[in-house]
């Protein structure tokens, strides 16, 4: 048996038939036995999906086929074969919901109007030169929670319809003439995000190449990151080194932890970060075993 693997991709590319390549990922997904979830836009496509290593290497070479999406950057990652409860492939007007599909312009190179891109080194050697530079959290504020660069500004915002009023709220205004580096997890958000920014009086606004999940990889825990990472499959959370330093705390008690779940509704969509110790279902079987002795 094959080692399940996850994929994490985008693109940019004008679609003219975005249900026509719903159909298309479905098909593909489907016929490999893949799970996941798929977001299409006349903007390109937002991907996430996982299975055994040989289905999903499949998966990947038949969606290089089509011509826009031939230079897709592929982000791979160790799998656990549950980490998905089902596949979803679907059309929307944006690829990530900001709520401003009509300030995005796409061509066959990707978005028009965004932030320079910064390879991770490129990124090392821009706060080596400037004393400026501010690090902009591009992702909701749990995320940033669990694991953030160093210094990060992190927005007070809960989902990425959040951003456009934060960034109009004048509370940022200060950093209009500074280097903003804008970062989140594979770098999609920012591609949008930058526009946006730029589009509002952000003058030198720069875009973290492959997101933190390419930072990582090169500079693990060793560089300007720290802390976990939120991940948008079943593990939730990952790190880049067993020598990570956990940052983000239990919300009941204060202790270090990067373990999330829906508290205080169990079947809710609010997740929150709750240690092992504070966990109601922890507690539950804790009675339940002192109850059977």
């Amino acid at each position: 048996m094959s080692i399940p693997k996850i994929v994490l991709f985008y693109v940019f590319a004008p679609l003219p038939d975005p249900e026509a390549i719903r159909l298309w990922q479905l098909s593909l997904c489907q016929s490999n036995g893949l799970t996941g979830r798929i977001i299409i836009s006349g903007h390109g496509i937002n991907a996430t999906v996982g299975g055994e290593l040989a289905a999903v290497k499949q998966y990947v070479r038949a969606t290089r086929e089509y011509a826009p999406f031939k230079k897709a950057d592929i982000k791979w990652s160790d799998g656990t074969g549950e980490d998905f409860p089902r596949l979803s492939v679907r059309v929307r007007s944006e690829i990530v919901t900001f709520g401003a599909p009509e300030e995005i312009k796409v061509d066959a190179d990707g978005v028009i109007g965004g932030g320079a891109r910064l390879r991770p080194e490129e990124l090392h050697q821009l706060v080596a030169e400037r004393d400026d530079v501010v690090f902009f959290d591009g992702r909701n504020e749990l995320e940033a929670r669990l694991g953030r660069f160093r210094g990060a500004v992190v927005p007070d915002t809960s989902t990425t319809r959040d951003f456009l009023a934060e960034i109009e709220s004048g509370k940022l205004d200060h950093l209009k003439d500074k280097p903003v580096v804008t970062y989140c997890t594979g770098g999609v958000r920012c591609e949008v995000l930058t526009v946006l920014m730029r589009n509002r009086g952000f003058s030198e606004v720069y875009q973290l190449d492959g997101g933190i999940v390419r930072y990582g990889e090169k500079y693990r825990d060793e560089g300007l990151w720290e802390g976990a990472l939120y991940v948008f499959d079943g593990r939730m959370t990952t790190t880049f080194s067993d020598t990570a330093r956990i940052i983000s705390r239990c919300e009941l008690c204060d202790a270090p932890t990067t373990r999330l779940e829906n508290y205080p509704d169990p079947h809710g969509r609010e997740l929150t970060l709750v240690c092992e110790a504070c966990s109601p279902r922890a507690q539950a079987l804790e009675r339940a075993a002192s109850d059977g002795r």
